[in-house]
């Protein structure tokens, strides 16, 4: 049996999209860079399920009906170029080849060229939702080859999740529009982050409220035009006690926020095409201060 679609690499994000995919009704083929990982899924998550694990990219690639529709979800950057430099000369003409990860949308644009001289189809493809999206709905934003997203559109809109106005899913235009849009997502929710954490700020520091008091604040605002995601959580960290203590686990988190750059991309990108968008770079700013713990402690020594 040739399976209806492939997955290349099996990290939790992997995992969750292939479960995800096979729970809609797809035969889903599955390789991962090394083999002990593939054998865990099989043996554990997927066992049962219409997956078929494979162990060799060769191995993959003649398990899936043609024209093969291929996702790979791996780390950005450099891993994905060491996958598709192995795995184009293995396709044929019509195949499909989608990347789910965050990859710079310059590398998309690059990778899809040297798809097109292979006749090749690319889709430059931004999943949001996390871990929990990916196996029970996440928001998928196409771009690239329109055909291939024709290939495809089934599968991603049965995995999507479900809004008032259909499947989280849509094709946004040629080249590396889906990673684009994908990366100002990310950038707005950077944003919106950042405008949360002033808000605790002002709160705390300003106002003198308890954690509990600003849970409610944030309840009332969950009910209004604010509510979303973001501020579901907020709300319940900080209604959180820390077990140990007994006292808010809010109060005990480091004050250190890291990054993965698309933040930065998109400040990087506003400014090259002269779009303002203070909130999202003033955000980025925010992070690198934060990430700089050990000066930021040892200036406050000095200061003080």
């Amino acid at each position: 049996m040739k399976a209806d679609f492939g997955v290349i690499g099996l990290a939790v994000m992997g995992q969750n999209l292939v479960l995800n995919v096979e729970d809609k009704g797809f035969s889903v083929a599955v390789v991962n860079r090394t083999a002990e990982r593939t054998r865990e899924f099989a043996e554990g998550r997927a066992k049962g399920k219409r997956i078929i694990p494979t162990y060799t990219l060769k191995e993959f690639v003649d398990a899936l009906e043609k024209p093969r529709r291929i996702l790979i979800m791996v780390k950005a950057g450099a891993p994905v170029d060491a996958v598709l430099e192995k795995l184009f000369p293995m396709l044929e003409r019509g195949d499909l080849v989608i990347d789910g990860g965050n990859s710079h949308y310059a590398d998309t644009e690059r990778r899809l060229k040297e798809a097109e001289e292979r006749g090749l189809l690319y889709l430059g493809t931004g999943i949001s939702g996390g871990e929990y999206g990916a196996l029970h709905g996440p928001s998928i934003m196409a771009g690239g080859h329109r055909e291939g997203y024709e290939l495809v559109r089934e599968v991603f809109q049965r995995i999507a999740a479900v809004g008032p106005e259909g499947p989280c899913c849509a094709y946004f235009g040629p080249g590396s529009a889906g990673h684009y849009v994908k990366m100002v997502h990310n950038g707005i929710e950077y944003a919106i982050m950042q405008t949360i954490a002033e808000a605790y700020d002002l709160m705390k520091r300003g106002l003198s409220m308890s954690p509990d008091e600003m849970a409610e604040v944030f309840s009332d605002w969950n009910k209004r035009e604010l509510s979303g995601y973001l501020f579901e959580i907020t709300e319940r960290i900080l209604r959180y006690t820390d077990p140990e203590t007994g006292e808010p686990l809010v109060e005990k988190i480091l004050d250190t926020a890291k990054q993965k750059g698309t933040g930065k991309w998109s400040t990087q990108s506003a400014l090259d095409i002269g779009t303002p968008a203070p909130t999202i770079a003033m955000a980025v700013f925010a992070r690198i201060i934060s990430a700089l713990k050990g000066e930021r402690v040892a200036a406050s020594e000095v200061l003080s």
